[in-house]
């Protein structure tokens, strides 16, 4: 498995796709440090980026990688090797050249720019950490998409279909909810929708460690009195490993029973 997993690293840190995402972080660190002269603000910013971007850029990524690489794929599940460990290594490679580009388009600029001396240390920490989570967790779920489905076009558009929902239309199912049954008491509801969408999880995490709750109103109140807490922090981490490993578990498992 580490061998494939070094060999789709390599492929991928060698791809121009890579130096493009890359640089972009690092250009859009770079950009905002500039225009915010307080980390604080450049962090938030990032967030509404992040959130967004990286679940997108990961699903395409995962999916682009699985249909361009079938044929070495076919060829590897000839020789004697597991084929838990060629899914595992591929998809390791892709999601861990994702997660480098990550971490070092943005964590270059804000070290320039004295992260160590800054206060804000810990939220632009919990940033990479969930970012690099949205990352694994897209990855797979891209593969899982490509592994059910052989035809590109379905594969590519249930991958979409995907991030729409869990970035656009989930949110707002999860609003009109809340208006329409605005009588009930939803706290509960409220954690449980939060908990069972990683970008919701992400985004309510971080904005509750920049402690600019207020800005959610009385559910920004509910969340913090659960997500400030150690109890809320560790239960949002066990939520995203959960997220992560469940579906490389469905991985592995469909891989072995698959016909290629």
């Amino acid at each position: 498995m580490f061998k494939i997993l070094k060999y789709s690293f390599y492929d991928l840190i060698r791809s121009r796709w890579s130096y493009v995402y890359f640089l972009f972080y690092l250009l859009l660190g770079f950009v905002l440090l500039f225009l915010n002269n307080d980390v604080s603000k450049a962090i938030i910013t990032l967030m509404n980026v992040i959130i967004i971007l990286v679940p997108l850029i990961s699903t395409i990524f995962g999916i682009m990688y699985f249909y361009n690489s079938k044929e070495f794929t076919e060829l590897l599940l000839a020789q004697p090797v597991k084929r838990s460990s060629i899914f595992l290594g591929q998809y390791l490679g892709v999601a861990g050249s994702l997660t480098l580009s990550l971490v070092l388009g943005l964590g270059i600029p804000f070290v320039l720019y004295g992260l160590f001396k800054s206060d804000a240390i810990f939220d632009f920490s919990l940033l990479l950490v969930t970012g690099a989570f949205l990352t694994l967790i897209f990855t797979v779920l891209a593969f899982n998409i490509a592994l059910s489905n052989e035809n590109k076009i379905k594969g590519f558009g249930y991958a979409v279909l995907l991030w729409l929902f869990m970035a656009v239309i989930y949110d707002g199912l999860f609003l009109m909810s809340l208006i329409i049954f605005k009588q009930y008491p939803l706290d509960s509801f409220s954690l449980g929708a939060t908990i069972f969408n990683p970008i919701d999880l992400s985004r309510t995490l971080i904005l509750l460690k920049l402690d600019i709750s207020a800005l959610l109103g009385y559910t920004g109140a509910v969340f913090k009195k659960f997500f400030g807490t150690d109890q809320g922090l560790f239960v949002s981490i066990f939520m995203l490993i959960f997220w992560t490993v469940l579906p490389i578990w469905r991985l592995v498992f469909v891989s072995r029973k698959k016909d290629f």
